[in-house]
């Protein structure tokens, strides 16, 4: 089995009981759950290699989030995240790049996603750019048929203007108005469960990678 219903009971309890008092005395609940999420991530990334030789260099370490939250500027004070997650691309979790999301929280949001939250400054200048030059290449991408069956559309707020070096009757200015490109999906938590859970979401991430590889070359150049 993938995901072990432990896993996603220690997560449920956790968001009951977000106390540093708890977790210390359900330490080494936590460390069962947090390997059996490893587990999961050690899969994804061995089956990732096949179609991104780059993760081959990975350890899951490179890519899970931890647990504990920062909340020195939140006024959620809550000392651990619900959540177990992981960021999969090129340069490890930290890296500006774009790349491939899972998200394990039971009651809320098991999901998968892939692309690039928010990029800054030139990092968004060069997508919009690249979009704009290849436009055709991009619908295509986001166009694609098994795209549309997993994701339907690219998420993320946009603009309420227009960018600045782009005219008002751009034909595509939708797309380029968006500060974020993400696509997801969510699974419910039969599917988590589920034992081929891991290949669900590795089939999801090979239609992902078109996307991945459009939005990491643009900011490369």
């Amino acid at each position: 089995m993938t995901i072990l219903p432990s896993t996603l009971d220690f997560l449920k309890s956790l968001k009951q009981n977000n106390t540093r008092e708890w977790f210390a005395e359900h330490k080494e609940d936590y460390e069962q759950a947090r390997n059996n999420f490893k587990d999961l991530v050690n899969r994804l990334l061995q089956q990732l290699v096949a179609f991104d030789e780059q993760f081959g260099m990975m350890k899951a370490e490179d890519t899970m989030f931890r647990i504990y939250r920062d909340v020195r500027f939140s006024k959620d004070k809550s000392p651990y995240k619900p959540h177990f997650s992981a960021y999969f691309c090129k340069g490890g979790k930290n890296s500006e790049m774009a790349g491939y999301y899972i998200h394990i929280e039971p009651d809320a949001n098991f999901f998968i996603g892939g692309g690039k939250w928010m990029p800054q400054g030139d990092l968004l200048k060069k997508i919009r750019q690249e979009i704009d030059y290849n436009i055709e290449d991009f619908l295509q991408i986001i166009g694609n048929k098994d795209f549309k069956k997993y994701f339907t559309e690219l998420e993320g707020e946009r603009l309420k203007t227009i960018p600045k070096g782009y005219a008002a009757d751009h034909p595509h200015l939708e797309i380029i108005k968006l500060k974020s490109f993400i696509a997801s999906c969510t699974f419910s938590e039969k599917d988590v469960l589920s034992e081929n859970f891991d290949a669900e979401v590795i089939k999801r991430f090979k239609v992902m990678q078109p996307l991945i590889d459009f939005l990491n070359q643009a900011m490369d150049s």
